[in-house]
């Protein structure tokens, strides 16, 4: 049996965004908003040292839901069968139709904040979307940036046929493409895509080859000889903290390197 992963190199990883837009489109996530962050595919950024002094050194890690092994979003879900759970390959999935919007995953899921604002934090693998405003109401706004010249986002969706408008339609038997109200969402690793044997997109998508998807268990997997010929990080939390040695839930993601940007590092 399979166990999925994924390795992030971060010796190859220029911070470009490709990732973050690839999931973005490919799952037809919507907008930040109200301190809720709808990013899949999402970034951790620091920044050391002072501009005027010309030691200012830059770091962007990419980040996404970890499909722990021990998962607290699946072990807290109060429904039977649980709306989020973990599939026979590792994947931590969610189905729409059993989810009751409680947001007890969000708040047990160390890697995610109802609001990240408050929390002050830069991002959450986990995102509810309430009853209002509903999924995607920037497409409801009948302003246009430029009166009687610019096309408004309700009259580009009604044009289109779909919100959002450039909607990528695909099926599966336990999430919509675009999620309904009152259901939470996270990243499912493109569940959807590997059905159909290809790797999720923001490996596809990334130009440098940071990312590397695969069976844990598969001694022989690019992403197993990867991990056993280098050192490895995970991510405690959404703050950014390191796991060094196992901690509990036993994160699926996992860090090679250090990414390095400024001061001719």
């Amino acid at each position: 049996m399979a166990r999925y992963g994924m390795a992030i190199d971060l010796n190859k990883c220029v911070g470009c965004g490709a990732c973050a837009l690839a999931c973005k489109t490919e799952n037809n996530t919507e907008f930040e908003q109200d301190g809720r962050k709808y990013n899949w595919a999402d970034f951790l950024t620091f920044t050391e040292g002072k501009f005027a002094e010309g030691n200012v050194k830059y770091k962007v890690m990419p980040v996404l839901c970890n499909h722990c092994t021990n998962a607290p979003c699946v072990d807290i879900c109060p429904v039977n069968p649980k709306a989020m759970f973990k599939n026979a390959d590792g994947i931590t999935l969610h189905n729409d139709d059993r989810c009751i919007g409680c947001q007890f995953c969000q708040s047990a899921c160390p890697y995610s904040s109802r609001d990240v604002n408050a929390d002050g934090v830069q991002y959450s693998v986990i995102t509810f979307n309430p009853e209002t405003p509903n999924t995607h109401s920037f497409y409801n706004d009948a302003t246009a940036v430029v009166p009687n010249c610019t096309s408004t986002p309700a009259e580009t969706s009604e044009l289109a046929g779909t919100k959002p408008p450039d909607k990528n339609e695909y099926t599966h038997p336990d999430y919509n493409a675009v999620r309904p109200s009152k259901v939470t969402e996270k990243c499912i690793f493109c569940h959807h895509r590997l059905q159909n044997g290809e790797s999720p997109y923001c490996v596809v998508s990334c130009p440098s080859g940071a990312r590397v998807f695969g069976d844990l268990e598969d001694p022989q997997s690019e992403i197993s000889q990867l991990l056993a010929a280098n050192g490895h990080d995970r991510l405690a939390d959404n703050s950014g903290q390191m796991l060094g040695a196992e901690q509990g839930t036993d994160p699926h993601v996992f860090y090679i390197g250090r990414f390095n940007a400024g001061n001719g590092q």
